[in-house]
């Protein structure tokens, strides 16, 4: 299995004009603009990785039996590409992403992809495309690597005997529209997003195509998000949509954070492990462990519990403002950002887009 396979190099003739692609880059949103070209990568049983291509974007021609379609054997990973001031271009922990993307692979019976190969596919795809990194404050160049089963057949005996890898990118805004805006949540009793042995922990899409129907009962209640608890007692806090969550006790020098423990039923987020270890180094101690929604709701009530936030590589952090559950409804804190939150968002963006000094080595220049 080759890590430094050589890439065919394709580049489009039909690039986006560059008042046109300007023009697109002021608003992007969020995973809805596409760059001129995509990284492919073929696998098989009898070659391992092969045929590495950097190819114009564009549609993928696949036959109605092909595995993915059927059985949903494919998964993904999400990151980001930041220009800092000075025009480097850079990305945020790759090595960990390609970590957990093979994790997943191991969980969905697939071939992994060995870091090599993956972070240089990422570096090619965004140096050819560099011109679609954007400049506004907060922007950046979203990078969804992701891979599918190919083989043709109905047969359900054993995996594919063929995969494909693919990295695409997609020039983005603030994941959540209006600014640094607490969210509200729902507390999902009806259903259920991992059980324990299942794919919790793997970034596979049958894990996000089931909570759709939780996040339709959310808006249903006047929520923003839903928030998954646990499978057995419907009653341990796990995540917020596809987000980890913390929980803030105290303030000043007196505040700590909890946020539930890694059971296999949740995904190993690469911002929660940053944000575990910028708290502890801000002089924030943070624990992994477990809470309930009664613990919550108290913790509120109280004034233990001070501030909560979510986060995630698309959104990075956003504060929780609202619960509601069918017991009732409550306000965390104030109901509005709280300084942990706000110090902690802080001093990740800055290491990300190159404002704050990063001693961990997190960043990643890519040109």
């Amino acid at each position: 299995m080759s890590s430094t396979l050589d890439f065919d190099i394709k580049l489009s003739d039909h690039r986006v004009p560059d008042a046109e692609r300007e023009r697109m880059l002021a608003d992007p949103g969020f995973g809805q603009l596409f760059t001129d070209h995509m990284i492919t990568i073929e696998w098989d049983q009898g070659r391992g990785w092969h045929d590495a291509r950097l190819e114009p974007y564009g549609p993928l021609s696949l036959d109605p039996a092909t595995a993915v379609f059927h059985y949903a054997q494919e998964l993904f990973e999400g990151l980001k590409a930041y220009r800092h001031a000075d025009g480097t271009i850079v990305t945020f922990r790759p090595d960990a992403n390609a970590a957990r993307f093979n994790r997943s692979c191991e969980r969905m019976a697939m071939p992994p992809v060995p870091e090599e190969l993956f972070v240089r596919s990422l570096e090619l795809l965004v140096e050819t495309d560099r011109d679609w990194v954007p400049t506004a404050e907060g922007h950046s160049l979203y990078l969804r690597p992701f891979m599918i089963a190919t083989q043709r057949g109905l047969g359900v005996n054993s995996p594919s005997s063929s995969y494909r890898f693919i990295v695409i990118a997609s020039p983005s805004a603030a994941y959540f529209t209006g600014g640094i805006r607490p969210v509200s949540v729902w507390l999902s009793e009806d259903y259920t997003r991992a059980a324990p042995g299942g794919t919790g922990f793997a970034k596979c899409g049958g894990n996000y195509a089931a909570a759709f129907v939780a996040q339709a009962q959310a808006v249903e209640q006047g929520c923003d998000q839903v928030v998954w608890l646990d499978a057995m007692e419907h009653r341990w806090v796990e995540e917020m949509g596809g987000m980890n969550l913390f929980f803030a006790y105290g303030g000043g020098a007196d505040a700590r954070l909890l946020t539930p423990a890694l059971t296999g039923t949740l995904l190993p987020g690469i911002t929660r492990d940053s944000l575990l270890k910028l708290a502890h180094d801000m002089g924030i101690p943070a624990e992994e462990g477990r809470i309930s929604t009664d613990e919550w709701r108290a913790g509120n009530a109280s004034g233990e519990l001070t501030e909560v936030f979510a986060c995630g590589t698309a959104a990075v952090i956003t504060p929780v403002g609202r619960v509601k559950g069918r017991d009732g409804e409550w306000l965390v804190g104030s109901g509005e950002p709280g300084p942990v939150t706000m110090r902690l968002r802080e001093e990740l963006i800055g290491i990300q887009y190159g404002t704050h000094p990063d001693p961990y080595g997190w960043v990643h220049k890519i040109c």
